[in-house]
Parts: C-alpha cells; sequence; structure tokens
C-alpha cells in the first residue's frame, strides 16, 4: 500500500511540476517509473525528446486513442512509437505513446506492453 501511495504521490508531484491536465488525469492510472521499463524502452523514450532517428516508419505518427484509455485530447495530440523487442522481426506489441503540441518535448508518456489493452505512466 505505501508503494502504492508513493507511486501516486509520484504522478501528483509530477503532474503539479508541469501544470498539465494531461498528467492530472492520468493519476489514477498505474505508473511505471523510466528506469523499470526494458531498455528498449528506455532508449526509444530518449529519441523521443532528442527527436529522432526512428527505426519504423510509423514511429511518430498519429495515435487515435480509439480505445479511450488514455486522457481525451483532439485527434493529433497523441504519437505513438515502436519499442523493439528482441527475437522478433516484426514491430511486436510495445509502444510508447506521447501526448502534447511538442512532440520532442511531451506532456506525458505512456508504456503498453500488449499493443494498447492497457497503459503505464512513464515517470521519472
Amino acid at each position: 500500500m505505501a508503494v502504492l501511495a508513493f507511486a501516486l504521490g509520484t504522478i501528483m508531484v509530477h503532474a503539479k511540476s508541469t501544470g498539465t491536465a494531461v498528467l492530472s488525469e492520468s493519476a489514477a492510472m498505474d505508473s511505471v517509473a523510466l528506469s523499470h521499463l526494458p531498455s528498449q524502452a528506455q532508449r526509444v523514450f530518449g529519441l523521443i525528446h532528442e527527436g529522432g532517428p526512428f527505426r519504423y516508419e510509423k514511429d511518430g505518427t498519429v495515435f487515435g486513442n480509439r480505445e479511450r484509455l488514455l486522457p481525451r485530447r483532439n485527434r493529433g495530440f497523441y504519437r505513438e512509437y515502436t519499442v523493439p523487442t528482441p527475437g522478433l522481426k516484426h514491430r511486436g506489441a510495445r509502444r510508447i505513446v506521447c501526448g502534447g503540441s511538442r512532440p520532442k518535448a511531451p506532456e506525458a508518456c505512456f508504456y503498453t506492453e500488449d499493443h494498447y489493452a492497457s497503459f503505464r505512466l512513464i515517470v521519472h
């Protein structure tokens, strides 16, 4: 229970420091520390903030949030990025989806390892 309270507290502190509605709306969502993500996800997260280059053509394209698991925003707010899975020759199921008006400085990023069936807010 203390871990959950700490995680939620971390989300709220991060939300207050950035002042964004996306993070405050995501406070009830599970979170994951960037350092606890697979190394491939950590590399993609870094590339997002550097503006690439990205491995897959679909990386950086608009994510429609059709599943409605992320906070609702206008189309074009979210962008998706592939997190490579070792041993696979295709894109696999792992993605990072980031939201914001500036792709290199997203307001919030979310990790999914099950092709959009669930998301966790990335905190760092």
